[in-house]
């Protein structure tokens, strides 16, 4: 069966950097769009980045120039480097897989605080 594996959150203060990772099981990694979407608390989840099996890549607009996406096929991982964060990315992160952008993970929390 499908797992994605979250790992790397933690809290950091403003301006700092966390460097996030998702392990993928159970579905040809290669072939997938990944995905980064988060949820803050009473809010619903957004898309953060997507990196495609041609490793194109694409970013909300809040999160462009700081945040990059990237993928190893070898490993069956995908990472997230943040940099520059902001209060306002508080969150849980996920990774998801696919164009549905499907969720198998216990998510990962950011949490941004001075």
């Amino acid at each position: 069966q499908v797992q994605l594996v979250e790992s790397g959150g933690g809290l950091v203060q403003p301006g700092g950097s966390l460097r996030l990772s998702c392990a993928a099981s159970g579905f040809p990694f290669s072939t997938h769009k990944m995905s980064w979407v988060r949820q803050a608390l009473g809010k619903d989840v957004e898309w953060v980045s997507d990196i495609n099996s041609d490793d194109s890549t694409d970013y909300r607009d809040s999160v462009k120039g700081r945040f990059t996406i990237s993928r190893d096929n070898t490993q069956n991982m995908v990472y997230l480097q943040m940099n520059s964060l902001k209060p306002e990315d508080t969150a849980v992160y996920y990774c998801a897989y696919g164009e549905a952008r499907v969720l198998r993970g216990q998510g990962t929390q950011v949490t941004v605080s001075s």
